[in-house]
């Protein structure tokens, strides 16, 4: 006996080219691999729900050789369900993220997933201005074209060069803007070692910094923890997040911590439904409030597909901090045009 099947969805791989190569933690990227995915019911083709799937390769908990099996039976069992089960897919975030948003897509009629000033084009969301890993000189131009663009707050992804040369980048930095008028965030991807660590972060806390993502590696908890209470220099946790995806592991990782901050990826850490969750956990354990919130959401080389979806969901939550956002523009061939910047701010545009 054939089931029925509440809709029919179909996946179509993708591969876009970045405009210059996209330095990072795990080496340097070229291109981007991922998944469309598209929901329809039978009886109504013309109305679509459109997601993407983007795991990053070596960063992902779910990426791997089986992958696209994985993601054509979440595909099987939303079409024989009806509906997105949360629960059987917390280990596979980044298909998650997908089918949800998908999903809502679907739902709204459109790529106005919920109705806000945001959603309306009535508001904008400031992002931080990314420094890409590279060469002084690089990263350097980069600042002063930032600087010239108008941004109020700057991440540097670190570990890439010589520890000092990175240093003297930031002295060059609070040499012509104060901490009032440049909020300096650093990322370390897990750079340094436990033994080198407080040294490090202490000799950053003189740039007057915001805050360091991961100074340290993932997996070491108990070093983190002593990092987090002893650092002069808040510390935010990023990768420490992939691979806990269970309410009870989440709970316990951020009472051993204790960290300043979170970093929210929904492709990496839960979709939407895990990220809120990850909120919920950082109000009642890290004391996080709408005023003074101790997260703030961030991207991961999606799309304008992706990337729409998680400013769309980010401009519901509130949060004053300025976000770790993409801009849209660094793909050479995406075909859409949701999100464009203008300054520090991302706006949606709802342009196909």
């Amino acid at each position: 006996m054939v089931k029925e099947r509440f809709y029919k969805t179909e996946v179509v791989p993708r591969c876009l080219t970045f405009k210059r190569p996209a330095g990072t933690s795990r080496g340097v990227y070229t291109t981007r691999k991922l998944w469309e995915v598209r929901i329809r019911k039978e009886d109504e083709p013309s109305v679509i729900g459109i997601g993407e799937c983007a795991p990053l390769p070596d960063l992902s908990c779910d990426y791997g050789v089986d992958y696209e099996i994985t993601l054509s039976k979440a595909c099987l069992d939303l079409e024989q369900k009806g509906y997105v089960d949360t629960e059987s897919l917390r280990h596979y975030p980044s298909i998650l993220f997908g089918l949800e948003i998908a999903m809502r897509h679907y739902e709204q009629g459109g790529w106005r997933h919920y109705d806000t000033p945001f959603s309306r084009g009535q508001a904008g969301i400031p992002i931080n201005g990314l420094i890409w890993m590279g060469d002084y000189k690089y990263m350097l131009e980069q600042v002063e074209e930032k600087m010239k663009e108008g941004f109020r707050c700057v991440k540097l992804k670190i570990g890439a060069i010589d520890f000092d040369r990175e240093l003297s980048l930031l002295k060059h930095i609070r040499t012509h803007f104060s901490a009032k008028e440049i909020e300096l965030r650093v990322d370390a991807n897990g750079a340094f070692t436990p033994p080198e660590a407080m040294d490090k972060l202490k000799r950053l806390a003189e740039m007057d910094l915001h805050s360091i993502e991961q100074p340290i590696r993932a997996g070491q908890l108990e070093e983190m923890a002593h990092l987090a209470a002893e650092s002069p220099l808040p510390i935010a946790l990023d990768e420490e997040l992939i691979g806990c995806n269970a309410p009870d592991e989440k709970r316990r990782l951020l009472e051993t911590i204790h960290p300043q901050y979170i970093i929210l990826k929904p492709s990496l850490h839960g979709g939407i439904s895990g990220c809120t969750e990850w909120i919920h956990l950082a109000e009642a354990i890290l004391g996080s409030t709408p005023e003074q919130p101790k997260w703030w959401v961030t991207s991961a080389l999606e799309s304008q597909i992706g990337l729409n979806a998680i400013a769309q969901w980010c401009a519901t939550l509130g949060n004053p901090l300025p976000q770790g956002l993409g801009t849209g523009e660094i793909f050479k061939d995406d075909k859409h045009r949701l999100i464009q910047r203008k300054g520090d701010t991302i706006w949606f545009t709802n342009d196909l």
